[in-house]
């Protein structure tokens, strides 16, 4: 279609347009929170970015869900003035709000809010589907919007900008609708055009644009097919780049795009820093969690391996919550600590009357658990009975409670987590190794803290700040290296809960500001000493004379620079004064 050609009007039946799943995926399109609310502020809309991080769903109160922006609420709807950037904060997430009034022939209908997802810049536009005709609603929704959106038929003709577009590119709609945008940009209007890439790909693209007035504009093309396949719109969503670089400034500029580079490589590093404090800055760590937020998706059994404190019961609820099952159940077992005689009454119940004491029906972690997860922690210390009837429920889905002679089918996800060696128990015949290949679908293996060593610190710096909001004692490491590189080389043997105790223990026990060397645990100078004393052998060619007498050197130097005398230094190495002469004498200490 050319510029001289009639544009395409939406009021055409020459496509069958749906506006219900439209205005749908329009909403659900938008990088935004987007929230209508009538003069009551009692939710009429909201779309899916609205539903799944604010917890907005149609019928919500703001005054419940979001109280702090029921004043603000109250003042738009009398001054009949929008009001911009309110701080937001939910599940470690801030959001600027704007609320603007929604308005119909000099009535207000309510409000609109949209939400600003400022942490991260989020791909925006969803894929849109066909649409029909745009109601009143869907108009004021597209002219209070604060992102620009541009409209394009199949041909590449504009059918629609709304004003916050003619905003951010200095254009007015009424000049440009009706016309090709090839010819838009061989005209030197726009310099480039997102909709002619998705229009060549059929695909969702994003790019810069630089408008005339010197902004930068984030473009993101979504095509819209209809049900032949056929690509039939282009709807471009517009972000002013300028306005999201100058909050950015706000930050600290290194640390802030350090974090956000890091969350897109991983999806947005797992929104789950929504619900749990995980700080993965060690490769093999980050790739874990993609792949919890991966297997979230899907319904297969997943079994986590690692040490007692590497983190397995995080891991399991970051799959829950990125599972169709978030919104059920996740039931956690701890098969450790259920006696013998009780784990499979407490897994699958029992009837009335089963046993002494049954004086009643009880359903089994199972059942309750029924079209959710059950996570099984420490599933090595399950007995092999109990085994048998675990491994006959992943077969088919079907449990009997004690004392009853039929069984019933429950929708339930496994995921078992043990910090045992599963194969060396197979082999030892105490634990089933068809149970183990039924549980070992997706396993999961979690590196100890001494194999991500570049999340020990970040680690620390966060819980030393936890706990001191906690008890209200501000304490930080101090400035010198010697006590980071301790905390840092030491080996964890307790993972991240001992390095959780030992932050606690850093706060609470340490009388100054600054936590300084001496103030290490004991555990932890020891290891430091131990790595110094073993540096000077690390990647050298020695014969074992040399090396000996390298670390006895290194010995009488750790002793003597503690005890400062012969006598002091010869009672704490059991030798005589005079062999510690001797010895100093020997390499050059003295």
């Amino acid at each position: 279609m050319t510029i001289d050609e009639k544009p395409l009007s939406l009021n055409s039946n020459a496509i069958a347009l749906n506006w219900k799943q439209f205005s749908k995926a329009f909403l659900n399109a938008s990088s935004n929170g987007i929230v209508v609310t009538d003069r009551s502020f009692k939710t009429t809309i909201s779309n899916k970015k609205a539903q799944g991080y604010l917890d907005i769903f149609t019928g919500t109160l703001i005054k419940s869900t979001l109280p702090e922006l029921f004043e603000p609420s109250r003042q738009v709807l009398k001054n009949i003035f929008p009001v911009r950037d309110i701080e937001v904060i939910r599940h470690d997430k801030k959001y600027l709000t704007r609320i603007s009034p929604i308005i119909w022939e000099e009535n207000i209908l309510g409000l609109l809010y949209l939400f600003q997802d400022v942490t991260t810049l989020e791909k925006i536009s969803k894929k849109m589907k066909s649409y029909q005709e745009m109601s009143i609603e869907l108009d004021t929704i597209i002219n209070s919007s604060h992102d620009g959106f541009w409209i394009s038929d199949g041909q590449g003709t504009v059918i629609r900008i709304n004003p916050a577009s003619e905003q951010l590119s200095g254009i007015k709609a009424e000049k440009f609708i009706g016309k090709s945008v090839q010819k838009l940009v061989d005209q030197g209007v726009i310099d480039r055009s997102v909709t002619l890439k998705v229009l060549e790909t059929r695909k969702k693209e994003t790019i810069i644009q630089h408008t005339r007035h010197g902004k930068n504009l984030l473009l993101t093309g979504t095509p819209v097919f209809d049900k032949e396949g056929q690509l039939f719109r282009v709807v471009v969503n517009e972000r002013d780049m300028t306005e999201i670089e100058g909050l950015k400034k706000e930050i600290d500029e290194e640390q802030a795009m350090k974090v956000r580079l890091e969350e897109d490589l991983l999806e947005i590093q797992l929104e789950a820093l929504k619900s749990k404090n995980i700080i993965a800055k060690s490769q093999n760590f980050k790739t874990i969690l993609e792949k919890a937020a991966k297997i979230g998706r899907v319904d297969s059994t997943v079994l986590i391996l690692g040490e007692s404190g590497t983190g397995k019961g995080v891991i399991a609820e970051m799959i829950h919550y990125y599972s169709k099952r978030r919104d059920k159940p996740m039931i956690k077992v701890n098969c450790g600590s259920i006696p013998e005689s009780l784990v499979e009454s407490e897994l699958f119940g029992y009837r009335k009357g089963a046993f002494t004491g049954a004086d009643k029906n009880k359903a089994g972690r199972f059942e309750m658990a029924d079209k959710g997860i059950l996570f099984l922690d420490e599933i090595a210390e399950l007995p092999l009975g109990s085994q048998v009837k675990l491994l006959r429920f992943l077969e088919d889905g079907s449990l009997s409670r004690i004392g009853e002679t039929t069984s019933k089918k429950v929708d339930v996800r496994i995921i078992a987590a043990t910090n045992q060696n599963l194969e060396q128990m197979v082999a030892d015949k105490t634990f089933r190794q068809d149970l183990y290949y039924r549980l070992k679908v997706i396993p999961i293996h979690l590196p100890p803290l001494r194999h991500r060593k570049e999340c020990i610190l970040p680690l620390i710096s966060h819980y030393l700040q936890y706990f001191s909001q906690k008890h209200k004692i501000k304490k930080n490491i101090s400035p010198t290296v010697n006590a980071a590189n301790a905390l840092e080389k030491y080996v964890y043997p307790g993972n991240v809960r001992e390095l959780i105790n030992i932050c606690e223990r850093l706060v609470v026990m340490n009388e100054k500001n600054r936590i300084h060397y001496k103030d290490l645990p004991q555990s932890i100078v020891d290891a430091s000493k131990y790595e110094t004393l073993f540096m000077d052998l690390h990647d050298k060619t020695l014969s074992l004379r040399e090396m000996m007498e390298t670390f006895e050197r290194q010995i009488l130097k750790n002793v003597m620079d503690e005890h400062l005398t012969q006598s002091k230094a010869a009672k704490v190495l059991g030798l005589n004064q005079s062999s510690i002469a001797r010895k100093l004498q020997k390499y050059q200490l003295i």
